[in-house]
């Protein structure tokens, strides 16, 4: 018995349509949160002439570019796939990510870049009141976004969102930073407290740059499934009572779409009509446990074995080479 047996996203629609609205209005909060707060540092930086509160505004500048960048990226990969991108559109939500990670990477050096310099300048900050109130406000305006945003990365795992919510964690914690490097500065006598504070952002900034990396990375590159999950999907369609094996699984996720292909093994007496309503059943119980997952399925008859392919069968926590 040879052939495959598929569908694309006929079984997703409404599961994808509710995740491109969900990372649609993230997208959009986030661009209109970075709209009102470079508006409020770039007042408090002048202010108070800090390096620090310097930092947190290039950091929520770049902010605004980045989450413009994940609001075109989050659209563009939900469109439906089409003749020229059979597989959709998913990846450009990693590729909006790596764009973020440049931009945070850039914003991290110029940063440090600043601080280094303060360190032999000896200038002061000034305006402790308004640099410590714009921060505050920019505190309860970030805790409300990053709040939705984990809601709707829970909903959807949406990569690009992932991203820009490691911009506005970085962001909440510049705004602490701020907060105590102009206290130190100018109740607590400590003039380095700034430059310093403004290095330590650097790093952080650097470090959320290489998360959001790797993440956008093994989207990129087709990473398996993490193995908790991979190992749910083997044990559900092991655990069918007319299949005698898995073999053969490959798997992947773009933007918010998974893809799973693999061989069976069934009863080498069926007929193909038989076969193909074991594999409908199949993909019925899969689409329940993994809404909107694009499947192919290709039935081996039991007991064949084809060259070049490893036949060990697939178990959970089982993880298969390609045979010599």
């Amino acid at each position: 018995m040879s052939g495959v047996h598929g569908h694309g996203h006929d079984h997703g629609h409404d599961h994808h349509g509710a995740r491109a609205s969900l990372t649609s209005r993230a997208a959009i909060l986030s661009v209109s949160v970075a709209l009102f707060l470079v508006a409020l540092k770039v007042w408090a930086s002048w202010s108070t002439d800090s390096v620090a509160m310097l930092g947190s505004l290039a950091d929520t500048a770049l902010d605004l570019i980045a989450s413009l960048v994940t609001f075109f990226g989050v659209r563009y990969a939900a469109m439906p796939a089409d003749e020229e991108h059979r597989f959709g559109h998913g990846k450009a939500e990693a590729i909006a990510a790596l764009f973020q990670v440049i931009l945070i990477s850039v914003s991290a050096i110029g940063i440090a870049w600043r601080a280094i310099a303060r360190f032999g300048s000896g200038a002061r900050t000034q305006e402790l009141e308004l640099g410590v109130g714009v921060s505050a406000v920019a505190i309860l305006v970030t805790l409300g976004l990053l709040a939705y945003q984990r809601h709707v990365i829970r909903q959807t795992r949406s990569v690009a969102i992932q991203t820009d919510h490691v911009h506005y964690q970085s962001d909440l914690l510049l705004n602490l930073a701020v907060i105590a490097a102009l206290a130190l500065d100018q109740l607590g006598g400590v003039p380095l407290a700034d430059p310093v504070f403004g290095i330590l952002i650097a790093l952080w900034l650097l470090r959320g740059a290489w998360r959001g990396a790797s993440h956008a990375i093994d989207q990129l590159m087709d990473r398996e499934w993490d193995d908790e999950k991979r190992d749910r999907f083997i044990a559900m369609i092991n655990a069918h009572p007319e299949l005698h094996g898995i073999h053969e699984l490959r798997t992947r996720t773009s933007g918010g779409h998974d893809f799973a292909q693999f061989h069976i093994w069934l009863d080498p007496a069926m007929t193909v009509a038989e076969a193909h309503d074991v594999m409908d059943d199949i993909e019925a119980r899969i689409h329940a446990e993994f809404p909107g997952v694009d499947l192919l399925i290709h039935p081996d008859p039991k007991g064949l074995e084809e060259p070049g392919q490893d036949m060990r069968p697939e178990t959970p926590g089982h993880e298969t080479e390609p045979s010599p």
